[in-house]
């Protein structure tokens, strides 16, 4: 399915690319990040932290290419996910990892499950290379947006 499929289906909704917005946006993740590194607080919220950032990236990859999820529909996270190797050429192992990351963060939000040392780990090296990923993308294809 293509970006221009989902815009139709309502999934994505156009979105005008803005470098200031951008910027806030991957600074944000940037925090996010910062965050998630703190050993001071618990899995869960590390866990929340880095998978903020994950979500923050999709966003921007969506942003950069003129789109943003339809946040009123059900989905949106996974649709972000999902279009990564469409918005940033992002391979497909990597977007099953980062799938499986937000089942876990919907189980750990929904349902109570605690969240382990090693997701609290995973999430962070998978929002660690996202947010490089982003930044060398960005530079490379849309520089005016960099």
């Amino acid at each position: 399915m293509t970006l221009e499929n989902l815009l139709a289906i309502h999934k994505l909704i156009a979105h005008q690319p803005d470098r200031d917005a951008l910027q806030r946006l991957l600074d944000a993740a940037k925090r996010n990040l910062d965050d998630a590194r703190v050993t001071a607080i618990s899995d869960e919220n590390r866990f929340d932290a880095a998978y903020k950032a994950i979500m923050q990236c999709a966003m921007a990859s969506l942003w950069a290419n003129g789109y943003r999820t339809a946040t009123s529909q059900p989905g949106h996270h996974q649709t972000a996910i999902q279009v990564l190797p469409k918005t940033i050429g992002l391979d497909m192992a990597t977007v099953i990892v980062l799938d499986a990351l937000r089942k876990q963060r919907n189980l750990s939000d929904y349902e109570g499950d605690p969240i382990a040392p090693s997701a609290v780990a995973e999430c962070l090296t998978q929002a660690e290379f996202l947010f490089k990923y982003v930044r060398e993308w960005l530079g490379k294809n849309k520089p005016e947006l960099a």
